[in-house]
């Protein structure tokens, strides 16, 4: 059987008879290169990572705004993030049992009303 499958991909790769083939000490390499040639038929998952974009001074007044409506922001909206929003963002994480990071992500985001900005 071995010697049929060996043939069979000797024929299909241009050998026309069976002894053009490899030498029978070279039939290893033979399978295994049949063997990846099954495994090359793998699906292959490809992994983006994209990198998040820093909010616009716009997005970061209706987060600002969005923090003072709840009582949580105290300073201007003024769209500059600075160490107020940060603390202010971490107070409402906090109460909303989300991570308390400082970080404007999408669970905050949404917690505050806003939801993920469309690009």
């Amino acid at each position: 059987m071995r010697f049929f499958a060996l043939s069979l991909i000797a024929v299909l790769c241009g050998a026309t008879s069976p002894a053009q083939t490899a030498p029978t000490g070279a039939t290893k390499k033979k399978t295994s290169s049949a063997s990846k040639k099954t495994a090359s038929k793998k699906k292959t998952v490809v992994v983006r990572r994209v990198a998040q974009q820093q909010p616009t001074p716009e997005r970061y007044k209706e987060i600002q705004q969005a923090l003072a409506d709840k009582g949580y922001f105290h300073g201007p909206v003024d769209g500059a993030w600075g160490a107020d929003s940060t603390e202010a963002l971490k107070r409402f994480q906090r109460e909303q049992n989300l991570e308390e990071d400082g970080k404007i992500g999408s669970l905050s985001l949404i917690a505050l009303g806003l939801g993920p900005q469309p690009r």
